[in-house]
């Protein structure tokens, strides 16, 4: 009721002030309108004003504040009606999976322009090659950073910040810019993976540092990043070396590189993976929880050492980016013993025997990461089937066959759950004990990034455009 109240304030307060635009008192209105809403909003407390605030929380890294993938605000538009609710839509001029980053202000995002190579060319470089079959192959790559206005959705800043010759192999599905960014105060910090990662003045779009580590993806880069006090964190699981690194935001300088638990195999193609480090607070300290191949480890964020890892089993090219719920680390396996798991991370060292919550190989994801809505956790496999499980054991409440194929990560909002698939087709869900359908919408462009809120609109990244949509039209 308070909160109800409340909104209504901010109604009639909008109201008065549009009154007074029309009236042109612009300056002396807008003051006194500021004053009225200010006195209104303190009747009802501290606590509105937080909620309010929460509301407007940038959605700086890849699935928000918290990498839950949950917006703070319960309205977010998800009316992807055709030609109703959208305010712009600006075309990208190349190709890109990496999800926007934004301060309320700007969105920044990569991509990438490929020169393809010819079928001679293509099978000489992937001649003797593991699964040479899931591998592409162009002769050159460009990649870019894009930043849009929020407001207009006009192109600021298009920059190429380097030329690839003769890189490595890439998954057709994949792309050289998928990856997802960080953003800290006026800086941004962009990462195409043994490719390079950037670090950009927000305003201007200067070139402040890069720095390479290179390692053998196999497919293409996928790990986005992470940043606490500081320093950037930066997970570099190849075929050929495996390790987490933190850089210096200030610099770029690597202050610390942790090496992985040793692999039991020998494959290259068995020791990578793609995961994005999720952030938690534990006993005092910051934990970067990184899955990979074998093993998901947490590391102190300051100093890299290792806190606690678990043996998953055989798992490898772990993609899914971690969620914090109700004291659990949940987590996916990757390909090869598909699990969903759920850790207490409260120990230290080799916790597999001890701290090891629960499995279950129901919910599992090998692409999308999962989210969790009160005592359910819900995942979209990529084939298609979404899940919903119990986040107390692991047992399977219902699954639903959505059909086609996924990558994109769902989004949060209230009691509501969007997702969307390749082909450009976007499901919205009322989380319950039953599967429930509230609206499906077919935008009709590929759409593998993952969607994110600015206060209650909604952008969405296809391979074509970048969308705002909104309800307060």
């Amino acid at each position: 009721m308070v909160l109800h109240t409340f909104c209504v304030s901010i109604t009639l307060s909008c109201i008065v002030f549009t009154f007074l635009l029309q009236e042109n008192c612009v300056l002396k209105s807008f003051r006194l309108t500021v004053f009225v809403f200010s006195c209104v909003s303190a009747v009802w407390g501290s606590c509105c004003w937080q909620s309010i605030a929460k509301a407007e929380e940038p959605w700086r890294q890849f699935r928000g504040p918290d990498r839950s993938g949950v917006a703070a605000s319960d309205e977010v538009t998800f009316d992807l009606s055709p030609g109703k609710n959208v305010v712009w839509r600006t075309e990208t001029k190349h190709v890109g999976w990496s999800s926007p980053i934004t301060d309320g202000k700007r969105l920044w995002m990569t991509s990438a322009r490929t020169v393809a190579a010819t079928p001679e060319q293509k099978a000489k470089k992937l001649e003797g090659a593991t699964f040479a079959g899931l591998k592409d192959v162009v002769t050159s790559v460009d990649i870019f950073a894009v930043c849009l206005d929020v407001n207009t959705g006009e192109i600021v800043h298009h920059i190429r910040l380097d030329t690839i010759e003769s890189p490595n192999s890439i998954n057709p599905m994949n792309s050289f810019a998928s990856p997802t960014g960080v953003w800290s105060g006026d800086r941004v910090v962009l990462h195409f993976g043994r490719y390079g990662t950037y670090c950009l003045n927000a305003n201007t779009g200067d070139v402040i540092w890069k720095e390479r580590l290179i390692i053998d993806d196999s497919v293409g880069p996928g790990s986005s990043l992470a940043i606490h006090d500081g320093i950037v964190v930066i997970p570099c699981d190849g075929m050929d070396v495996q390790y987490v690194a933190g850089l210096s935001l200030q610099s770029g300088e690597v202050l610390w590189k942790t090496s992985r638990p040793n692999i039991d195999t020998e494959n290259g193609e068995f020791r990578k993976a793609y995961s994005t480090p999720l952030l938690i607070e534990v006993n005092g300290k910051t934990q970067a929880v990184v899955p990979g191949s074998q093993w998901c480890v947490a590391y102190d964020a300051v100093t890299g050492s290792e806190i606690w890892r678990v043996d998953h089993g055989k798992g490898f090219s772990v993609s899914p980016t971690p969620v914090y719920a109700d004291g659990k680390v949940i987590f996916s396996t990757g390909y090869g013993g598909k699990e969903l798991m759920a850790v207490d991370p409260t120990g230290t060292g080799d916790v597999t025997d001890t701290h090891i919550v629960w499995r279950s190989k129901r919910g599992a994801s090998m692409m999308p990461s999962a989210a969790v809505i009160g005592s359910q956790i819900y995942s979209i496999a990529e084939g298609g089937i979404l899940a919903a499980v119990n986040l107390d054991d692991g047992s399977l409440i219902w699954k639903k066959r959505l059909g086609g194929k996924y990558s994109s990560s769902p989004l949060v909002s209230g009691n509501r759950l969007l997702i969307a698939d390749h082909d450009g087709n976007v499901t919205v869900i009322e989380p319950g004990k039953k599967y429930n359908e509230i609206a499906r919408y077919e935008l009709g462009e590929q759409i593998m990034a993952s969607p994110i809120p600015i206060g209650n609109d909604l952008i969405l990244r296809t391979a074509k455009a970048v969308y705002r949509f909104t309800n307060s039209k």
